[in-house]
């Protein structure tokens, strides 16, 4: 039996905000690192606010490091939730849970460029997916983050600081937000409706 809508409870401070946005699309969610309702459900969100070493020290003290990486489910990644399916981060030097391809680099400190990248920028699609479908050109999002990934084949959005990173991503069942959903008012309300519309 599905327990629908499932937030991690990796210890992201997101977490409220991302529940208030899911209830103002009137979709009930549960927070919770129980595995069986995890793979149980019908959608899985992995959010993240903090530093991916610290990130990873809880998915594995709570077994989910090996738990996630398994699911079949649509699972979405937001701000570190997304660097956190990739491979490994350079902050911390820290291992990820290896589900996509690829290393997050800290921005590059620059006067006019300050880190973290903290504000709204605008998203560009790089090619269809259903987590962006509805979204224009040049849509505003908000994003918080020292930490990026390049663009490569699985970036279906991307987003210029420092030169042009992901800002959403989208591998097999696997997708991710470098911005927050949860904060980017209509827009942000789009990505969630569409994601929770994927099978």
């Amino acid at each position: 039996m599905s327990t629908g809508v499932v937030i991690v409870a990796s210890g992201g401070a997101n977490i409220a905000s991302l529940r208030f946005a899911l209830d103002r699309l009137q979709v009930a969610s549960i927070v919770t690192a129980d595995p069986v309702q995890i793979r149980s459900a019908s959608h899985v969100i992995l959010p993240g606010v903090g530093a991916a070493a610290d990130a990873m020290t809880r998915l594995r003290r709570l077994e989910l490091d090996r738990l996630i990486p398994t699911l079949c489910q649509p699972v979405l990644g937001i701000c570190l939730g997304m660097q956190l399916l990739f491979e490994a981060s350079d902050e911390g030097d820290t291992e990820c849970l290896g589900i996509i391809p690829g290393r997050a680099v800290r921005f590059r400190d620059a006067p006019d460029r300050p880190v973290p990248h903290i504000g709204w920028n605008t998203l560009t699609a790089l090619r269809g997916c259903g987590l962006c479908d509805g979204i224009a050109p040049d849509s505003y999002a908000y994003f918080v983050h020292s930490y990026a990934l390049p663009v490569g084949p699985e970036t279906v959005a991307s987003t210029r600081y420092d030169g042009a990173f992901s800002a959403a991503v989208a591998f097999k069942n696997f997708y991710g937000a470098q911005f927050h959903p949860e904060r980017s008012g209509s827009v942000g309300a789009r990505v969630l409706q569409n994601f929770l519309a994927l099978h």
